[in-house]
């Protein structure tokens, strides 16, 4: 059962550059990671959690907390 995701595999899931992950990630903004042996990972629930929290039903909604 996969239970983590690389950087370059969220990006594909995502369609985004891996690069833009890395920016997010030095701005603070994306889905928690976890950094092990300098590997970055991200968990599928953090994923997920992270996908549910920007469900909008137009693109002038604000996200609810």
């Amino acid at each position: 059962m996969l239970t983590h995701l690389h950087q370059c595999e969220l990006a594909r899931r995502w369609k985004l550059s891996p690069r833009t992950l890395e920016r997010w990630r030095w701005l603070g903004q994306g889905p928690r990671h976890l950094k092990i042996g300098g590997r970055v990972v991200y968990r599928l629930d953090d994923i997920e959690e992270f996908e549910a929290a920007n469900v909008r039903d137009s693109t002038s909604a604000i996200a609810q907390p």
